[in-house]
C-alpha cells in the first residue's frame, strides 16, 4: 500500500485518541477524572478492546460547527472482555464538546446497542456529558429518544450497566434509569432532571449540584443509584465484580465457580438470634454465615436499610439474596423497602439468578406518610414481583413472620419452592400483644388486674402461635431446621432445583402495580 495512504490513516487515527486535546485531558485530570479511554482501558482485559466508529464525525454546519471537527464525535465504543467474556461498552468523551450528545454521537450508542442484542452481551455504558448538543436543536433530543428505545427493548434480554463519572442532567438520565445497575463517582458525579438553576427560578431553593444530585444523594435518599464509588477506579471495579455474578443475557444461566464440598454446618448460626424476641440482630450475620466465605456483594446499601439486597454465592453457585434487617426499623417492610426489593427481585428473574430469601419481618410499617405514600401499591410490587418470579426460590424464616408480610417475603403461597424455618421463628397473624388486645378485649377489660390478665393472655396466645409448628402441620413450612444446617440444606435444595420448569400463562405482560 501507498506509504502516503498509511500516513494518513495513522494521523487520523491519532487525531481520534487526543480526543479534545492535551489541555482538555489535563483539565479532566485535574478534576481527578479519567478519560474515555483511560476508563475503558481498566475496565476490558488488556488488548481486548475493539473500537467502532472511531473517525466518525458530526454533519453539523450551524453556529460555526463546520470548524470543529472532533474524530469520534465525543464518544468512544466498541467491543471487549471484561474476565474474559464479550461486553459492548459505549463510553462518553468529556473532553470533545463536553461529552454532548449529537445525532451521529447517538448514531455510534445505538449501533453499539444494537450489536450487544443480536450477540447477547452487556451493554455498559460510562457517562460523562454535558447533556444534549444545542446546536443541532431536535437531531439531539430525537438521538436521546433512539437510545431509550432501545434501552427498553434490551430490558430483560441483556443486562445493562450505567455508570456516571460526570454529569448527566435532563433528558440524559433516562436512559441510564431505564438500565439495570446504575453506579455513581462521589464528588464528581451528578444526576437530575432539571439543575439548580432552574430549581432556584421555579421554587427560590438554594441547593448545589452535589445536594441535588449527587452520589450520595441518590444512594441514600432516593434510591437512584445501586452503588458508589470513591473514584474512576473504584467504580470499574464495582462493573467487573457485579459482571461476575450474572449471565451475558437472558438465555444464559449465571456464572457458577468451582467448589468442592466440606463440612458445611455453620456452628455460628446457632448464637445470632437473640433469646429476647424483641432485641434486634445483625441479618448480615446471618447472611455472611451461610453463604460462600466473602462472596457477598450488597446492592443498595446505603437505601431503605431495613431490607438487603444483594448478590453471592453457595457452593460457588450464584444467587440473589432479599433480607429484613432486624436493626433498621426492625426489619418492617415500608415503601422505600418494598420498591428496593421488587426491582431486585425481577432483575434475578430475568436473568435467571435463583433466589433466597431470609426472613423476619413483624409487618409493614404503620402510620399516615406510608399509606398517604401508597405503601399499599409500593407493597404490591415486591408481592407481585415475587409471584411473578420462576427461578428457584427458597425461604428461610429466621425469627418473625407476621401479617400480610409473612405473604409477601416468598411464601409458600405465592409460589415459593422450599420455605425452612428455624425453631426460634413465629408464624402469625401478628405478634402475642397486639393479638391479646384483641382476641381477649373483654376478658381484660372485666379482670381485676388487667396488666397481668394481659400478660397471661399474651404468655397463652405466644406459646400457641409463636413458634413455626402450626405452619409446618400445614405444609406451609418444608421443615423445621437446626440454624447450623441451614446451608447445608440450602445447598441441596439449590442444586435440587438446578433444571426447574416454571411457565407463567401466556400473555403479553402482566400489570405490574407501578
Amino acid at each position: 500500500m501507498h506509504k502516503k495512504k498509511l500516513e494518513i490513516l495513522n494521523a487520523k487515527k491519532n487525531d481520534a485518541l487526543i480526543g479534545g486535546g492535551q489541555l482538555r485531558i489535563n483539565s479532566q485530570h485535574a478534576k481527578r477524572k479519567l478519560t474515555a479511554r483511560e476508563r475503558i482501558d481498566l475496565l476490558c482485559d488488556p488488548g481486548s478492546f475493539e473500537e467502532m466508529g472511531m473517525l466518525v464525525t458530526h454533519r453539523t454546519s450551524d453556529f460555526g460547527m463546520e470548524e470543529q471537527i472532533f474524530f469520534g464525535d465525543g464518544v468512544v465504543t466498541g467491543y471487549g472482555n471484561v474476565l474474559g467474556r464479550l461486553v459492548y461498552i459505549f463510553a462518553q468523551d468529556f473532553t470533545v464538546f463536553g461529552g454532548s450528545l449529537s445525532e451521529t454521537h447517538a448514531e455510534k450508542i445505538c449501533r453499539i446497542m444494537e450489536m450487544a442484542l443480536k450477540n447477547g452481551a452487556p451493554l455498559i455504558g460510562l457517562n460523562d456529558s454535558g447533556g444534549a448538543r444545542i446546536q443541532e436543536g431536535v437531531r439531539s433530543l430525537a438521538g436521546y429518544a433512539d437510545i431509550f428505545y432501545r434501552n427498553v427493548r434490551a430490558s430483560g434480554v441483556i443486562p445493562q450497566i450505567s455508570a456516571i463519572m460526570g454529569p448527566c442532567a435532563g433528558g440524559a438520565v433516562y436512559s441510564p434509569a431505564i438500565t439495570d445497575f446504575i453506579l455513581m463517582v462521589e464528588q464528581s458525579s451528578y444526576m437530575f432532571v432539571t439543575g439548580p438553576n432552574v430549581v432556584k427560578t421555579v421554587t427560590n431553593e438554594e441547593v448545589s449540584s452535589e445536594s441535588l444530585g449527587g452520589a450520595h444523594t441518590h444512594a441514600v435518599k432516593s434510591g437512584v443509584s445501586q452503588f458508589t464509588a470513591e473514584h474512576d477506579a473504584d467504580c470499574i471495579d464495582k462493573i467487573k465484580k457485579l459482571l461476575s455474578y450474572i449471565p451475558q443475557n437472558c438465555e444464559e444461566r449465571p456464572p457458577r465457580l468451582d467448589y468442592i464440598l466440606a463440612d458445611e454446618s455453620r456452628a455460628g448460626l446457632s448464637s445470632i438470634i437473640p433469646d429476647n424476641a424483641s432485641h434486634p440482630y445483625d441479618m448480615k450475620q446471618v447472611i455472611a454465615e451461610t453463604l460462600d466465605a466473602d462472596s457477598f456483594f450488597e446492592v443498595q446499601e446505603e437505601y431503605a436499610e431495613n431490607i438487603i439486597v444483594g448478590f453471592g454465592r453457595i457452593a460457588g453457585r450464584s444467587i440473589g439474596i432479599i433480607a429484613n434487617q432486624p436493626m433498621v426499623l426492625a426489619g418492617c417492610l415500608d415503601v422505600n423497602a418494598s420498591k428496593k426489593g421488587a426491582r431486585f427481585v425481577r432483575f434475578c428473574d430475568c436473568f435467571n439468578i435463583p433466589l433466597l430469601v431470609f426472613e423476619d419481618v413483624p409487618g409493614f410499617l404503620p402510620g399516615t406518610d406510608q399509606e398517604w405514600n401508597a405503601v399499599i401499591t409500593n407493597g404490591a410490587k415486591l408481592l407481585y414481583a415475587f409471584s411473578e418470579a420462576t427461578v428457584p426460590r427458597i425461604t428461610v424464616i429466621t425469627r418473625k413472620a407476621y401479617g400480610g408480610a409473612y405473604d409477601v417475603m416468598n411464601s409458600k403461597h405465592i409460589g415459593a419452592d422450599f420455605n425452612f424455618a428455624w425453631p426460634s421463628a413465629e408464624i402469625a397473624v401478628m405478634g402475642a400483644k397486639g393479638a391479646s388486645e384483641i382476641i381477649f378485649k373483654k376478658e381484660i377489660e372485666a379482670s381485676d388486674n388487667p396488666v397481668k390478665m394481659l400478660f397471661d393472655k399474651e404468655t397463652e396466645y405466644a406459646e400457641k402461635f409463636a413458634n413455626p409448628y402450626h405452619a409446618a402441620a400445614r405444609g406451609f413450612i418444608d421443615e423445621v431446621i437446626d440454624p447450623t444446617i441451614t446451608r447445608i440444606k440450602l445447598i441441596k435444595a439449590f442444586a435440587s432445583l438446578e433444571n426447574k420448569v416454571d411457565n407463567l400463562p401466556r400473555k403479553k405482560h402482566g400489570n405490574i402495580p407501578l
